[in-house]
């Protein structure tokens, strides 16, 4: 059920409503990751409440990025107000687990009753808050959760987070009728998963989007603790809409162009090895504490049998880890960042990994060793060590 800005009459400066402290804070909890913390514009520090019906809307922004949400609520007088987001949070937290009345009162004080709790706010004028965007009535395309949910996994973590490289600050998402794909880079590694066999009504040819990593983090908690199966996507000119369940979050499309990213993926690196993914993050880890600080480099060397992972430097020492394996090509060794493998391995949890190489100079690819639902390579750029 889609959360609508609820109709509040014009002018209106009274409410009054009663909420169970379970319902409230759960919704206070989801929209915490949206509510602007350092701002130089008050208003966006605060929470509008909106009361109409039977419900409460809540509603946070930091204009970017937005999250509409709703309980259920007994209300006594419909209308609207503004609450301190972070105060009320930490409050919220600590009342007891039972019902809270809360009352708007004069100059935009807001009252909050929980047992023998009483409290009063100092809020800020309902016409301050920015009025927001309401998703479109036609175009939205439904995309199963739980696959939105992976590939944002298997993703986001490669989106870089230098403000210079505008259009990287996101992940590319590409609906095909029968195929979505999503690609995050920061120009040193790139992440692309694709998932075919998934039917998406109202799609012909195909639709690219950019998604802000805030946004992509900010779906993450919120597909995570959804128990609804399809998120609703629309998108208008200059704005990015995802239905979960009752909860809208919208953010301000990114535009420009993203890199060409098919040209990076590599076509002939033919020397590959398989090993159990836990045995490798473990060697990493260990030989990571003995890498250069700045730099993160480890070295791998691919020999017949073996898989080494070592680093050094003149700071702690040196260190070095192998892993048996049933590679039996010519001597191969390559640098790379600890992290982004880490990072992979993390996406990828357990099973197997492969490793594919052409030479010391060009990128490395990682892949699920095995049974892979979703078709995802991972692509490192070398270092030199």
């Amino acid at each position: 059920m889609p959360v609508e800005a609820v109709a509040v009459p014009a002018g209106t400066t009274t409410m009054e409503i009663t909420v169970s402290k379970f319902a409230l804070l759960r919704e206070l909890t989801a929209t915490q990751g949206v509510v602007e913390r350092k701002t130089t514009i008050p208003i966006l520090s605060n929470y509008l409440f909106e009361a109409a019906g039977d419900r409460l809307t809540l509603t946070a922004t930091d204009l970017d990025l937005s999250l509409r949400t709703a309980c259920a609520a007994k209300v006594k007088k419909e209308g609207s107000c503004t609450i301190p987001a972070r105060k009320l949070y930490d409050y919220v937290k600590l009342l007891p687990d039972a019902d809270i009345t809360i009352k708007l009162l004069e100059n935009h004080w807001v009252s909050i009753r929980c047992g023998r709790s009483n409290t009063k706010m100092v809020g800020m004028p309902r016409s301050n808050f920015p009025s927001l965007p309401q998703f479109p009535t036609v175009g939205s395309v439904k995309i199963p959760t739980a696959v939105l949910e992976a590939m944002i996994a298997k993703t986001s973590f490669a989106v870089a987070n230098e403000e210079s490289r505008y259009t990287l600050n996101g992940a590319l998402m590409v609906l095909k009728t029968e195929s979505i794909t999503v690609v995050a880079t920061d120009g040193h590694r790139l992440a692309h998963v694709e998932r075919a066999g998934e039917r998406f009504e109202g799609v012909s040819g195909e639709i690219k989007t950019l998604i802000p990593k805030k946004a992509m983090d900010e779906m993450k908690s919120l597909l995570d603790t959804s128990d609804s199966e399809l998120v609703d996507f629309a998108r208008d000119q200059s704005t990015l809409y995802f239905q979960i369940g009752p909860r809208l979050l919208t953010c301000r499309q990114l535009t420009g162009q993203f890199p060409n990213y098919e040209a990076v993926l590599p076509r002939d690196n033919n020397r590959s090895v398989v090993v159990n993914c836990e045995d490798l993050s473990a060697a990493i880890q260990r030989v990571a504490q003995f890498a250069d600080e700045r730099s993160r480099a480890v070295r791998v060397k691919m020999d017949a049998g073996e898989l080494k992972i070592s680093a050094s430097s003149t700071d702690s020492g040196e260190s070095e880890d192998s892993i048996e394996t049933s590679y039996n090509g010519d001597s191969i060794t390559i640098g790379f960042n600890a992290q982004y493998l880490l990072d992979f391995l993390k996406a990828i949890g357990s099973g197997s990994v492969r490793l594919e190489l052409k030479d010391s100079q060009s990128a490395g690819q990682l892949r699920p060793g095995e049974g892979d639902d979703y078709k995802y390579r991972y692509v490192v750029m070398p270092m030199r060590i």
